[in-house]
């Protein structure tokens, strides 16, 4: 279980803080949604929780004993927005290896496994995988540093219909060993996807109840 009590973030370039008194409790089982606009702090969220940047107040634990900003960075694994945008391998396997030693041949094969890349042949560039194979791929680069919390920014942004279906239903599988924490300005396309919905507003995390309902083109 991972809980922040009364967060509180103002980055140097902002006015005010982006988040005035965050609370949230995500578990291993049942992902934890964060909608919000554009602008109003999803990101932001995420970069603190994962101990990349620093909130001003606050509390954050892990299995109910404190945890701090290095501590946090080894817990949590943050799968950016668009993140086939910074790979850096020039192809899969390398792409897997990058920040490793040495390769961990079992645990690769079981990340990709995880996340239904078993049957592809690792000598391509990840350039030319397709879109929802790239957005896999960057979760099982994540998942090779063996985290605890998986944080996700807009993980089906630019994703079309059956390609969000896929990439939901691998993190519902991922949810069942890892907690999740999925940030979106796009609700409606996780309608009936089974987790606990918040809305981040005014800098605060209220529970959404509903989520709006999706209207596939």
């Amino acid at each position: 279980m991972l809980e922040l009590k009364d967060v509180h973030y103002c980055p140097a370039t902002a006015g005010q803080p982006i988040l005035n008194g965050v609370n949230l409790t995500a578990n291993q089982g049942i992902p934890a949604l964060v909608a919000g606009a554009s602008g109003t702090g999803k990101t932001s969220l995420l970069e603190v929780i994962s101990g990349l940047s620093k909130a001003q107040r606050g509390t954050f634990s892990w299995k109910e004993k404190r945890v701090n900003q290095r501590q946090r960075r080894w817990i949590c694994g943050m799968v950016f927005q668009f993140p086939e945008r910074h790979f850096l391998g020039l192809n899969i396997a390398q792409e897997l290896r990058l920040g490793h030693r040495r390769l961990n041949s079992v645990l690769q094969g079981e990340v990709l496994n995880m996340v239904g890349l078993s049957q592809l042949d690792l000598s391509q560039a990840p350039e030319r995988l397709s879109g929802g194979q790239q957005r896999r791929l960057s979760l099982a680069v994540q998942l090779m540093r063996k985290p605890a919390v998986l944080l996700l920014d807009e993980p089906t942004a630019g994703l079309d219909w059956s390609v969000r279906d896929e990439v939901l239903e691998v993190l519902s599988n991922l949810a069942k060993e890892k907690v999740l924490i999925v940030v979106t300005h796009e609700p409606e396309l996780f309608k009936g996807w089974p987790c606990q919905a918040h809305r981040l507003e005014a800098g605060q995390l209220q529970p959404i109840n509903t989520l709006p309902s999706k209207n596939k083109p």
